[in-house]
């Protein structure tokens, strides 16, 4: 008795009938509409920066030119309010980082009926807007003498996140075995120790993450810098961009387009860069088979 032999891989497949092709047009016109609804402003970026006489509307430069980014890169305008974002993001991000994982470790090898309740606390803190505490906040920053201060403002923004990151290194915590902290207790690691060398270094991508999480968090923040550092020399990037905007509605739209994209630079640089560096799935595989 013979068999028929098996169909190929392109006999079996069966596209979308003509009626699933048609259902799906409301979806795809939709994608579509949000994808534009994101490219037209980055259109307008790119086209602005390189126009001399650049508006609100979006259109092609009819002569491209690159004074825009000539005018702002000077180091009072682009360069000291760039460093004052890194130094400002980079330290709320590190700050942030270490308070995150000592927190997230107990909640995460303990249990405890206590646990759930801080969780839902923390998770209740996410949902407080940083607006409604800066008077008070303000007003303790006079008392104790600390506004214009570029650590007092670091910590404060890092306590702002901070919620939101125990989330994020409690789960990424999780996903790393408690059996592997076992063996290094048995051979005599504290747990702190065994937290250094044997949690973080397989946990390094989750770290990543919250890391860009709360570096890109900082870097966008407006109001906080803006209420809190008073000298323009301390001043990020942020809060500095609202000189593009003049009296009586004058703006310098093709400045602000220049160093818009010149802002984000180091926002995709940083991502580029941890995307790559950090090792796929916290290398839990290679770990489990030592």
């Amino acid at each position: 008795m013979t068999t028929a032999a098996p169909a190929s891989r392109r006999e079996l497949y069966v596209g979308p009938s003509r009626g699933q092709r048609r259902a799906r047009l409301p979806a795809d016109a939709a994608l579509l509409l949000i994808g534009a609804c994101f490219l037209l402003p980055l259109l307008w970026l790119v086209f602005a920066s390189l126009d001399p006489e650049a508006g609100h509307e979006t259109r092609v430069p009819g002569e491209v030119s690159l004074d825009n980014f000539a005018a702002v890169m000077t180091p009072g305008l682009l360069f000291q309010p760039l460093w004052n974002s890194m130094v400002l993001s980079a330290g709320t991000a590190a700050v942030n980082l270490v308070a995150a994982v000592l927190a997230a470790y107990p909640l995460s090898r303990y249990r405890s009926r206590f646990n759930r309740p801080f969780l839902y606390a923390v998770l209740f803190g996410t949902c407080l807007p940083v607006t409604a505490i800066m008077v008070p906040v303000y007003g303790l920053f006079v008392q104790l003498e600390l506004l214009d201060s570029m650590p007092a403002t670091i910590f404060f923004m890092a306590t702002t996140t901070l919620p939101m990151a125990i989330w994020m290194t409690k789960n990424f915590m999780d996903a790393v075995p408690v059996s592997l902290e076992e063996a290094a207790w048995v051979d005599g690691a504290s747990g702190l120790a065994a937290l250094r060398t044997i949690v973080l270094p397989l946990m390094r991508q989750g770290l990543g993450v919250v890391f860009i999480f709360v570096f890109i968090q900082a870097w966008g923040n407006f109001f906080v810098p803006f209420v809190l550092l008073l000298s323009e020399a301390r001043q990020p990037a942020a809060v500095s961009i609202f000189s593009f905007f003049g009296q009586h509605g004058a703006v310098a739209y093709g400045q602000l387009a220049a160093f818009s994209i010149l802002y984000s630079v180091p926002v995709l640089a940083l991502y580029v860069i941890v995307a790559r560096g950090a090792g796929s799935s916290f290398a839990l595989t290679g770990a489990m088979k030592g």
